[in-house]
C-alpha cells in the first residue's frame, strides 16, 4: 500500500498538553485496519537546507481502536515546556506488518508561548 503523506499544521502552547486523534485511511478513504501495524511520530527542528537537525520529542501512541484505525498521540505539558523554537516539525510514520514505512501525515508545529505554569 502505498501512502501519500497528508500535511497538517498546528499551534502549540508551550507547557500545555497537545493530544490529537488520527484516522488512518488509505487513498480510497478505507479505513485501514492497524492490526500489526506500529505508529511512530516525533518532533523536530530543521536546519536552513531542509535538513532534520534537533530531535525535541517523541510523542505518545495509544491505539484506541486498531481494526478501526484509530490512534491517539500526544505531547505532554513536560514536552512541550522544552519547544524554544517559533516552530517545528512533526511527522507520523505507519509501519506495515512486512516492516515497509510510510510517512501518514507530516506538518509545521507553530509555538506559542503558554504564560501559566
Amino acid at each position: 500500500m502505498a501512502i501519500i503523506a497528508g500535511v497538517a499544521d498546528f499551534d502549540v502552547t508551550r507547557r500545555n498538553d497537545f493530544p490529537i486523534k488520527l484516522t488512518f485511511r488509505d487513498g480510497n478513504s478505507n479505513l485501514i485496519d492497524l492490526t500489526g501495524y506500529t505508529v511512530d511520530a516525533e518532533v523536530y527542528s530543521i536546519t536552513s537546507d531542509g535538513f532534520r537537525d534537533t530531535k525535541y520529542a517523541d510523542w505518545s501512541i495509544t491505539y484506541t481502536s486498531r481494526t478501526g484505525g484509530v490512534v491517539d498521540i500526544a505531547l505532554t505539558d513536560t514536552q512541550t515546556a522544552t519547544f524554544n523554537k517559533h516552530e517545528l516539525k512533526y511527522d507520523v510514520q505507519l509501519t506495515e506488518p512486512s516492516g515497509k514505512k510510510f510517512q501518514y501525515i507530516r506538518g509545521t508545529l507553530y509555538i506559542n508561548e503558554g504564560y501559566s505554569e
